[in-house]
């Protein structure tokens, strides 16, 4: 019964930087792993940040590491994604991800129990 969603895509340039966001509804947000995946066109989708119960452990991909930046306030049950000097290799459909489990581990094997609708990042080349 949690509900995602995502807001803050659009298009830019490479280099440019976009913040999106993730609302959840349901009272035990604080208890739950968050994180990002993300789908390029023709590829499967891969998980890209996590961050544990109380954002005091964080998680990457390589390719994202010193470029993006997740957070979240568990007072306002959000969590963010600030990404920084975006590549055209970031273009994606950008999906919120919640685990019951409490740690970032879960959302990086995709042990995810509810999923936000996406929204999409466009990187121009």
């Amino acid at each position: 019964q949690v509900q995602l969603g995502e807001s803050g895509g659009g298009l830019v340039q490479d280099g440019a930087s976009l913040r999106l966001s993730c609302l959840a509804s349901g009272r035990s947000f604080s208890g739950y792993a968050m994180g990002w995946f993300r789908q390029a066109p023709g590829k499967e989708r891969e998980f890209v940040s996590a961050i544990d119960w109380n954002g005091g452990k964080t998680d990457y991909i390589d390719s994202v590491k010193g470029r993006f930046t997740i957070s979240r306030d568990n007072a306002k049950n959000t969590v963010t994604l600030q990404m920084n000097r975006l590549k055209p290799e970031d273009t994606a459909v950008y999906y919120c991800a919640a685990a019951m489990n409490p740690f970032t581990r879960a959302i990086r094997k995709g042990k995810v129990d509810w999923w936000g609708s996406g929204t999409l990042v466009t990187v121009a080349t």
